[in-house]
């Protein structure tokens, strides 16, 4: 692994780490907060490989479980996995993966297309992995924890588009400086 690589994975580990400093909003009918830090998730699997979108978001895991209160409000520890959103943490990195699959699939990298990618992994892959492990931890029915899931798909639609647009000008602003460098040009 090149350390170009290494520092694109620390970044968005930090990124992710970051939005965590952003207090959640929280409701008092359901136990799991709304955060920003999936927007860090859908920007390691827009912008990162594969391996690195994995890595990346394994690692922000591993450093919460060691006792680093990244996520929203300040929380952090093992603990965390054993809550209501614990199976949303937990699939973080097979989201991130899967975005980063489906977008190195694309012929053509548009807004459009990433948003549905986006879209369709954060509240496929989150919620297919949160609810039933939600609905587990408050000894509640499946059903009953989907319900109380519906609350955030508004929010996840608009970070998958606000993503998707900050996604596609990162690509594009990576690709003119690539191109710059191959011309001998000094890249800004």
């Amino acid at each position: 692994m090149r350390i170009q690589d290494m520092m694109q994975m620390a970044l968005m580990t930090a990124v992710i780490g970051m939005l965590g400093l952003i207090p959640p909003i929280l409701l008092t009918f359901t136990p799991v907060p709304i955060t920003l830090q999936t927007a860090g998730l859908l920007l390691a699997g827009g912008l990162l490989k594969p391996k690195q979108a994995l890595i990346s978001l394994l690692l922000f895991l591993l450093v919460v479980a060691a006792g680093a209160p990244l996520l929203s409000g300040a929380r952090g520890g093992i603990g965390v996995f054993f809550g209501p959103s614990g199976g949303f943490l937990l699939a973080y990195p097979a989201a991130a993966l899967m975005i980063s699959l489906w977008i190195n699939r694309l012929q053509k990298v548009t807004t459009l297309r990433l948003f549905v990618i986006f879209a369709i992994c954060s509240i496929g892959i989150l919620y297919l992995c949160g609810i039933p492990f939600q609905a587990m931890i408050m000894n509640i029915k499946v059903t009953q924890a989907a319900l109380l899931s519906l609350i955030y798909i508004p929010g996840d639609l608009i970070k998958a588009g606000i993503c998707a647009v900050l996604t596609v000008k990162i690509i594009a602003a990576m690709s003119y400086r690539k191109r710059d460098v191959n011309k001998g040009r000094r890249a800004v």
